[in-house]
Order: C-alpha cells, then structure tokens, then sequence
C-alpha cells in the first residue's frame, strides 16, 4: 500500500521542535527525548506527547506522575541524542536541577513546563498522553532544536 511506503518520508516534511521529557523516581532521574509533543488546550492548560509502545522510560515516568517538558535549544543536540539512548545512565554529565514540580529541569533547555499525567489514549504503536500543566517559564532566548527529514535543523532567523 503506498500509504505504508510514503507515511515517513512525507510526515518527515513536517519540522517539529524536539524536548525532553524528564521525572524524578527517587532520587534517579528519567528521562527521553521526545520529538512527538503538542500543545493541547489553553483552558485548562494541557499539552499532549506522544512515546512508543516500545519505551522503556516512560512507564516509569507514567508511575511518578508528573514530569517536566525541557524545550531544546540548537544547541542541545547532544543532549538529545544522549536522552535518545538506551541502557546506559542518560543523565551522565547533564546538568539539571529541580523544577517546582521536582522533576528534572534541563540546563540550557529554551523553556519548561511542568505536568502531571492526566490521562493516556491508544494510540496504535505510540501511547496519547494528556497532561495537566500545572507550571511553565521562559528560560532563556535561542533557536530551537528542529527535527526536519530525519536530521537536525536550526531556525533561519529573518
């Protein structure tokens, strides 16, 4: 079905920013990287993210019940790949400290929004997840972190 063949290479003409999305279980830090996030509703705040089936990190996340939304920069690209990966410590020389939630809040990250899991839909290979947002900030002003035909961009500023 052509549907099958064509669905990657012309959703992957769509440019999508790219964030972490981090929690605290203890005291071991979590986290993914997540290209797939969206705002959802302004009243009430609620934004919508989107992990695989195959995610081992955000069951766990899911069971914290909050986490945090780290905005990339263009320059966190390197974070991201780190927070890509699996098997290995993530949080390895990445600097953070706690947002108001207690989640981890991302050095360098562009914004944040702290939430709390309100509800998760099937959606086929991928998990819907609505979230309550319950705090955000500005962090700092730079290009984002853009995700375009399988590799990173960076924002031509006019």
């Amino acid at each position: 079905m052509a549907v099958d063949l064509d669905f990657k290479a012309v959703l992957g003409r769509f440019c999508t920013g790219i964030t972490a999305i981090t929690a605290l279980a203890g005291d071991e830090p979590l986290g993914f990287a997540c290209q797939s996030f969206s705002a959802l509703s302004l009243d009430p705040p609620a934004v919508a993210l989107f992990p695989a089936r195959t995610s081992t990190t955000w069951p766990r996340i899911r069971e914290v019940g909050r986490f945090c939304v780290n905005i990339l920069a263009h320059d966190q690209e390197d974070v991201c790949r780190q927070l890509g990966r699996s098997g290995q410590d993530k949080f390895a020389d990445l600097r953070w400290h706690r947002s108001p939630n207690g989640s981890p809040l991302l050095d360098g990250s562009l914004a944040w929004i702290d939430c709390t899991v309100e509800r998760e839909v099937d959606g086929g290979d991928h998990t819907i997840v609505i979230a309550h947002v319950t705090d955000l900030r500005e962090h700092r002003e730079a290009a984002p972190l853009l995700f375009y035909r399988s590799g990173y961009e960076r924002l031509a500023v006019v």
